[in-house]
């Protein structure tokens, strides 16, 4: 990992708008690896980001895709789903969107990110394939991909992935899952058991907010610290004033995780929405999504904390409002310490 950032930080991919330019490039530009989220964005929405990186820092960067899911939905589970939906809706005074599915424009991405020598690529929801994999490589760029199991480590490293990002039950925001199980791998037991089967570069995801939490996965193995929930609060970051309020002041005293909001397992805030519709939500991604949109959105216009999504970690009481160059400052000098 040193060759690509200086630091062994790097700033988590947040989808939904809070991943931005200036975000990345802060953290790029103060010697950790920024990464751009191109889940929920058109591919010319993310080529118009990556122009506008390249304008921000010289230094490495990396995009996140969203690998598409072919898992089957049951469609009176999803039908009865909707219907329940509607007593949020009816609260909130919106509608239930219509689900549908989609691949995020995969292809288009990709082409995008080979187009501009995207740095580093990692992938959230799958791996992709061999070939995938090796015309990244061969164009230059780091090849990441996120497990949350050892047996997801072995399907990435069979496909020539360069790193993997070990994603722990603490993290905040999507479980990157893509092979059914039935263990949720605290980070520390799964960075042990994937360091076992592989000498590549690990990097540590999931509650880690100091330079302390940093240092404690170094010790274990791991190459790189990915931080999320540490820059939803920074100026840079594209979190709405709901989200950044919720988490500094505290307003929730835990976090879980549900499919409530998108129909895939993700780690929040317990609130209103959760604790209503966590246990009858069905795995229909992105179904889910797209029907409780609408909800999500007049929720954080009515700045309600109760019935939208607040992705965070574990860690989330130790967040600060600070610039992102200070954080990244904060977590070396506590690293060094």
């Amino acid at each position: 990992m040193e060759d690509i950032c200086k630091y062994p930080i790097v700033q988590a991919p947040m989808a939904g708008g809070v991943s931005t330019p200036k975000l990345a490039a802060a953290v790029s530009n103060s010697g950790g690896l920024g990464f751009l989220a191109a889940g929920y964005k058109s591919a010319r929405e993310l080529e118009q980001e990556i122009i506008e990186m390249h304008s921000l820092t010289k230094k490495p960067f990396g995009v996140n895709l969203f690998v598409p899911t072919n898992e089957k939905v049951a469609v009176d589970a999803l039908d009865c789903y909707q219907k329940e939906l509607l007593k949020a809706a009816e609260y909130l005074e919106c509608q239930v969107d219509i689900p549908k599915n989609d691949d995020d424009e995969w292809n288009a991405k990709l082409d995008t990110i080979q187009k501009h020598r995207v740095p580093a690529v990692s992938f959230t929801f799958g791996c992709p394939d061999r070939e995938i994999v090796a015309s990244l490589k061969g164009i230059g760029s780091r090849v990441f991909v996120t497990i949350t199991t050892p047996q997801e480590a072995e399907v990435a490293l069979r496909a020539g992935a360069d790193a993997l990002c070990l994603q722990g039950i603490e993290a905040g925001g999507h479980r990157s899952t893509f092979l059914e199980s039935s263990v949720d791998y605290p980070l520390m037991k799964l960075l042990k058991e994937v360091r076992s089967i592989t000498k590549k570069p690990l990097i540590a995801a999931g509650g880690l907010m100091t330079g302390s939490d940093i240092k404690r996965v170094l010790q274990e193995g791991a190459s790189a610290a990915q931080l999320g929930t540490a820059f939803i609060c920074c100026p840079e970051s594209g979190a709405s004033a709901l989200h950044k309020e919720s988490i500094l002041q505290k307003r929730f005293n835990e976090t879980g995780v549900t499919r409530a909001f998108t129909g895939k397992r993700a780690r929040g805030f317990v609130n209103a929405f959760f604790i209503s519709y966590d246990k009858s939500a069905p795995s229909a991604y992105p179904h889910i999504h797209y029907m409780t949109k609408p909800i999500r959105a007049k929720a954080t216009q009515m700045n309600n904390p109760e019935y939208t999504s607040l992705w965070a970690g574990t860690g989330f009481t130790l967040a600060k409002k600070l610039p992102a160059h200070l954080i990244v400052e904060e977590l070396v000098q506590e690293l060094n310490e």
